[in-house]
């Protein structure tokens, strides 16, 4: 009996032994940190701690040794210079402006949030009357003028038909002399706008700075001198005239084949699809330098160019002749006359010289 107690003690301190050793043996093991040991992480830590030190004091010696080898003409990049204002809000003014007369002219007791729309201060407007009973048509910007930076000032001409009360008398009806040239009930008259604009977002808005304000025509101006000579018959035996003649009616009724032939080597012209008359006569030509009438039936010598002033007369599908000018510039090229170019204005003469003041005598 004590034998077998003397063997289970000596068991039990054989199991106690092997536990001891066991925990030994796992305590004993290093550690794993997400598959770095943690003398690996040691060694780690400190290589990267003087990296850092090592890159914070050299950073300034390099920065340093950067700036004294640059090139002495190198100059650090100017910073990008501010877009200057631009004008591309006038177009927009313009239809702007357009639109509120449009409204203005027609609006009526109640419409003031339509107003508003374009003047936003208009919900308070008091306004009287009878919607559209004054309409505008053909209205058309005649004069743009920026008066401030993003303030455009557009005046706006149109035909106004105002639809008199039943009790006006004919007193208060428009007279036929302020008509200026309208039809009958109709009056030109021009309103002044004035037009804020801004970009928001990269798109351009708008806003009129009041309601529109009505304003005097617009003066009529003396007409430049142009550098042709008068208006002188266009004789068939003329070159020029058989040279405009036909390239015209290729341009104006399409019935003289191709237009190509009448053009000078380079010149591009698209003749006018569908055509919108049924022939052309040509009845004068103001021609370049010349002031008399002399009959001309020859053609000058290669690359002499002529500008030509041609006034004709185009019959339409309802045969009426409407008269039309065109300016046209003529170059010479084997004995004949070839349209170089269908000028988009006649030109100006050229301004003289002011006469020399006489030296004084002694």
């Amino acid at each position: 009996m004590k034998s077998l107690l003397t063997r289970r003690r000596s068991d039990e301190a054989d199991q106690h032994g092997r536990e001891d050793q066991q925990d030994w043996d796992i305590d004993s093991q290093p550690d794993h940190v997400g598959g770095w040991s943690t003398g690996a992480q040691a060694n780690t830590s400190t290589v990267l701690r003087w990296t850092a030190w090592s890159l914070l004091l050299l950073g300034p010696l390099l920065a340093g040794a950067a700036l004294l080898s640059a090139p002495t003409g190198t100059t650090a990049p100017a910073p990008p210079a501010a877009a200057a204002p631009s004008a591309a809000g006038s177009q927009g003014s313009a239809g702007f402006a357009s639109l509120f007369v449009d409204a203005y002219l027609r609006a009526g007791e109640g419409d003031q949030d339509e107003l508003a729309a374009y003047y936003p201060a208009a919900s308070d407007i008091r306004l009287e009357g009878e919607p559209d009973q004054r309409t505008g048509k053909e209205l058309t910007v005649v004069r743009l003028r920026q008066t401030d930076p993003g303030i455009w000032s557009v005046t706006v001409a149109a035909r106004v038909t105002e639809t008199p009360r039943p009790s006006a008398s004919p007193a208060d009806t428009p007279s036929a002399g302020a008509s200026q040239e309208a039809g009958p009930g109709e009056r030109l008259r021009y309103f002044q706008v004035p037009v804020a604009t801004a970009t928001t977002k990269g798109v351009g808005g708008y806003v009129a700075l009041s309601m529109p304000a009505e304003v005097a025509a617009p003066p009529r101006i003396e007409a430049p001198e142009l550098l042709y000579g008068p208006p002188r018959p266009a004789v068939p035996s003329d070159p020029r005239t058989q040279a405009v003649t036909e390239f015209l009616s290729a341009y104006l009724t399409a019935r003289s084949g191709d237009i190509d032939r009448y053009l000078a080597p380079g010149t591009r012209i698209t003749p006018i699809v569908p055509a919108p008359y049924k022939g052309i006569a040509v009845d004068h030509l103001s021609v370049e330098g010349e002031q008399g009438n002399e009959a001309t039936t020859s053609v000058p010598a290669d690359g002499t160019r002529q500008r030509l002033l041609v006034h004709l007369r185009a019959t339409g599908v309802d045969e009426v002749r409407r008269p039309l000018a065109y300016a046209l510039t003529l170059t010479a090229r084997a004995g004949r006359w070839e349209i170089a170019e269908l000028d988009g204005a006649p030109a100006p003469a050229p301004p003289t010289a002011p006469p020399a003041s006489a030296s004084p005598t002694s």
